[in-house]
């Protein structure tokens, strides 16, 4: 499968994600969207699906090959699995036919536990999708009532024994923090997620982002989620995690030895990545762009008329991106000019000096992931070094 059986955290398979190139896959539509959800996202059946795949497929067919084949496939959303497996394959189809698949390719499908039957998932499978992202977020039904999920626990609990027996691997999403999930609720929804054999979780605090419904209600008065809270939840994660061996690698993410991901990885790592979809985000060639957000507009435009924007970062920007994303691992970062800058710097010192991050000569890590926003703040503060 994707990654090696080695630790999840491993420094050696951190950096190696830097020479993997992927390639992710938007897919907007949702039955109903999720309250605190702010991506790019429509609801309903609409019928802009149709229209939406040919677009899809015509603005990878016209996109650039990289060097070689991509290391990691990911299908986001909105929710893939609304649509059916026969036209989700023929989207892998064209990735493959236009930039090739490695042997050992890692291809991931995000899907919601209410779509994740036995023919779709051997359907996905026969497709090629290895991997499955199940979109859980609790075993509670007052909290999935509260995040506006449509499945029961029930449903969740079917899901993954489903999965396990047609992917590769399998990964959790889990959301903490709602209001009015308590503590003993949110230790039972990862120890039934671990205990369900998952090779992967994802474990994510509820944010209120700015113009979802979450975020109206809060602004009327509703109670907002609790850092404090959201803080205990997130130790609590990691040590149910660790004893049921999956370690965690990333800020939010634990994995079972062989099955870290792969896509994330080369994200983390500064790799590059094509994307395809309305509001994907690439970065290829030192650069990111963008797509257009709205489906309409995006399906009514040429393949070479639907990057919304782009940003093209110097030496310096470059690599202090490359150090902010690289510290979200457990492995952290080659520290290289921006890393060391921040080491070298009273705010970095001070962080050392906190326990909050470790520097050594080829390594730079953020030990107390929850004052990761600490360090990202100290080092986007820096200014470059001189020329010369």
């Amino acid at each position: 499968m994707p990654t090696d059986a080695v630790r999840a955290d491993d420094p050696a398979l951190a950096d190696r994600a830097a020479t993997w190139v992927g390639a992710y896959v938007h897919i907007p539509f949702c039955r109903r969207v999720c309250p605190y959800c702010d991506f790019a996202v429509v609801e309903g059946p609409g019928d802009l699906r149709a229209p939406y795949l040919e677009a899809l497929k015509a603005e990878i067919a016209a996109d650039q090959p990289f060097g070689g084949p991509l290391d990691a496939v990911h299908l986001g959303g909105g929710t893939p699995t609304s649509l059916d497996p026969a036209a989700l394959g023929a989207v892998l189809a064209g990735l493959a036919s236009r930039f090739g698949l490695a042997d050992d390719a890692e291809v991931s499908i995000e899907a919601n536990p209410e779509d994740l039957d036995a023919p779709t998932a051997e359907g996905l499978a026969a497709a090629g999708f290895n991997r499955v992202s199940l979109g859980v977020q609790s075993f509670d039904p007052a909290v999935l009532a509260s995040l506006g999920r449509r499945h029961s626990p029930e449903q969740a609990g079917a899901a993954i024994a489903i999965a396990r027996t047609s992917f590769a691997s399998v990964n959790v999403d889990l959301i903490f923090g709602a209001v009015g999930e308590s503590a003993r609720s949110w230790e039972s929804s990862v120890q039934r997620a671990v205990d369900a054999g998952i090779d992967h979780l994802s474990a994510y605090a509820l944010t209120v982002e700015r113009g979802t419904p979450l975020a109206r209600a809060v602004l009327a008065g509703a109670p907002a989620p609790d850092p404090d809270d959201q803080a205990d939840k997130y130790l609590a994660a990691e040590s149910i995690a660790a004893a049921s061996g999956l370690v965690r690698y990333e800020t939010s993410n634990y994995a079972r030895n062989g099955h870290a991901c792969r896509y994330n990885l080369l994200t983390w790592a500064h790799g590059e990545y094509a994307a395809f979809g309305n509001g994907a985000h690439r970065h290829r060639d030192g650069r990111r762009s963008w797509n257009l957000r709205r489906v309409d507009r995006y399906v009514e435009r040429s393949p070479a008329a639907v990057v919304a924007g782009e940003e093209q970062l110097d030496a310096w920007g470059r690599d202090v991106e490359r150090v902010l994303v690289g510290l979200r691992r457990t492995a952290g970062v080659v520290p290289g000019i921006a890393g060391a800058a921040l080491a070298g710097s009273a705010a970095g010192e001070r962080l050392i000096a906190a326990g909050v991050l470790h520097a050594v000569a080829d390594r730079l890590q953020v030990i107390r992931p929850l004052l990761g926003d600490e360090v990202g703040r100290a080092l986007l503060a820096l200014e470059p070094p001189p020329i010369g």
